[in-house]
Parts: structure tokens; sequence; C-alpha cells
């Protein structure tokens, strides 16, 4: 899986006025709707808010990997946002979370799914990288240290 071929422009927010993990969640699932408008909010939300009462999606450093799967998608879609102040998100490291890489996936593509969890992860790990989306001042900064 490439990163690139799910992150978008449109999908992708910097500096986001956000005070909770509900809140958070709701942002995500309003951005993925604006910008997909099969997918239905409700849903998005429900399958985000179910995930994470199975355990923290917090992968710690600050950053989450918020993701669900959706019936009906057709493809695997990311949405991207910081946040102007650090959130508690019961990371697994008890850190704030300020970095969200949210995924939806399509219910059946289950290793893609995983391989998808995987290879976010890895792109996260590099501190360089985690560095320049802290640093970024908009969404092109943010996909660009993605890239």
């Amino acid at each position: 899986m490439i990163i690139n071929d799910i992150i978008s422009l449109d999908r992708t927010q910097c500096s986001v006025e956000c005070h909770s993990k509900k809140r958070i969640f709701e942002k995500i699932s309003e951005i993925a709707v604006l910008q997909s408008p099969e997918l239905d909010q409700v849903e998005v939300l429900s399958s985000l808010l179910g995930r994470e009462k199975m355990g923290s999606t917090g992968i710690g450093n600050g950053i989450a990997i918020p993701h669900g799967r959706i019936k009906g998608l057709s493809h695997m879609i990311a949405v991207i946002l910081t946040t102007n102040s650090p959130i508690d998100f019961d990371a697994i490291d008890s850190q704030a979370v300020d970095i969200f890489f949210a995924i939806l996936v399509p219910e059946e593509q289950t290793s893609q799914h995983l391989e998808a969890l995987s290879g976010i992860a890895k792109k996260l790990s590099n501190k360089d990288i985690v560095k320049a989306i802290r640093k970024a001042e908009n969404k092109n900064e943010i996909v660009a240290a993605l890239a």
C-alpha cells in the first residue's frame, strides 16, 4: 500500500480547534463525508467510535490512527488532522495526541486494512516525518511530509 494513494488535500486539515476525543471523531467523519458524499456521517462516526471502544488507537508519541470499516465504501480513504493543542486520548504511552491519521476501509478488505495500518504506523515512526507534520502550517505541508 502506498500512502499517497489514500491521502488527499481535501481530507487533510492543519491546526484544528478541538478539545475532546469524541469531537475529533466527529470532525473526521464530517471531513470524510464532505469529500465522499456516498458515505453516511453517522455510520462513519459509529464505526470509528466502535473501534475505539475496543481499545485506544493512540499509538504513542502524540499520534493516533483511528480506523473503521465501512459497508459499501469502494476504496480506502484517509483523513489527516493536526490539532492546535494535544487532546487526551488514552494513548498507550498516556501522552495527549495532536496528529490523527484516520483510515476508512471497505468492510471486506481485511488484509488491506491491516497492511494500511502497518504502513501508516511505520511511516509515522519516522521522527523527521512527525517533526515536519507538527511544524506544518497548512495542509499542503502535512501532505508533503507524508509523501
